[in-house]
């Protein structure tokens, strides 16, 4: 019964955090891609951010999957196959799994800044663009490989048909139940049995100097990032939960989300970046955003608590 219905249970936690939290804002975020898509303004879009891009080593192709990174980082890094060179390739991974959100993770996101100041997000904003940018010019004069010239056809635009719109919107939510919600179940069995084990509390104790003391958080959001390591938005749906428990405050909020926005990859991500760019790079990019992710919200906290932000 516990299994089902319990403080971890399949139907408590996996399925309505899967289908009652995430599923609604993501089939949202699903429409609204689509409708990019089927007008043909994404490729102006490109275009237009060709300058920004050149910043990192990319060029304005990148748009396509930083914006498709938006609905799903797994589908977004298989994209990257449209940059011309493999440092652009690698750049774009790194990018994706460091801090494009998917949209089931930036639904829940959004859904928590909706309750908190408005700085809170801006903030949130400002750090992943500031991260976004150093992280990609510095990988540019690390990472060895020519940059490519930018050309793309541009489409017409139109007006986006219906059933396009709903075609794609109904092919990626079934995407999502199929390769999500096993995810969400096993992460939910992971923390059973670490529960049944008494493990979450040892796992908290010993997560309590990082968590507590470097992100000054509860201890109890160690369990949001053990959850992480599956998939983000999983991650940040038990950040939400802490949220409407009161447990967390509004710095605390934007510093546990800025950490599980840069937090690693999704299994299903870190499985195609394998294939798509080795082993070794996975290894590497896996290894280092990780302790990345922990630094920059170790540095938020204490910025935040320095200048009293929101004190």
């Amino acid at each position: 019964q516990d299994l089902l219905v319990g403080p971890y249970g399949i139907i408590t936690m996996a399925i309505t955090y899967a289908i009652a939290i995430i599923l609604p804002i993501t089939a949202t975020f699903f429409i609204a891609f689509a409708v990019m898509e089927d007008s043909g303004y994404l490729p102006r879009l490109a275009t237009m951010l060709n300058r920004v891009f050149r910043a990192i080593g990319l060029n304005g192709k990148a748009v396509l999957p930083m914006v498709l990174g938006l609905g799903c980082d797994t589908m977004a890094t298989l994209t990257a196959r449209i940059m011309d060179t493999r440092k652009e390739r690698i750049i774009v991974t790194l990018l994706l799994a460091l801090g494009v959100p998917c949209s089931a993770q930036l639904g829940v996101i959004l859904g928590m800044f909706g309750k908190q100041p408005i700085e809170a997000l801006l903030i949130w904003i400002a750090v992943l663009t500031g991260v976004m940018l150093f992280v990609g010019y510095i990988s540019s004069k690390i990472v060895p490989g020519q940059d490519s010239d930018f050309i793309l056809e541009i489409p017409p635009l139109r007006l986006p048909q219906l059933s396009n719109i709903l075609i794609k919107t109904m092919g990626r939510i079934e995407w999502y139940l199929k390769e999500a919600v096993p995810l969400f179940i096993l992460g939910t069995l992971v923390l059973f049995t670490a529960d049944k084990l008494k493990l979450l509390p040892l796992i908290e104790k010993a997560a309590s100097p990082v968590i507590v003391n470097f992100l000054g958080l509860p201890a109890k959001a160690a369990e949001s990032f053990i959850i992480g390591f599956l998939r983000r938005d999983y991650g940040a749906a038990g950040l939400f939960a802490l949220q409407e428990q009161g447990m967390l405050n509004t710095e605390q909020v934007v510093v546990s989300l800025t950490t599980i926005t840069l937090f690693i990859p999704c299994i299903a991500n870190l499985f195609v970046i394998i294939k798509e760019r080795g082993l070794k790079t996975a290894l590497i990019i896996t290894a280092f955003v990780f302790p990345f992710s922990i630094m920059v919200g170790g540095l938020l906290h204490h910025l935040l608590s320095w200048l009293r932000v929101f004190n």
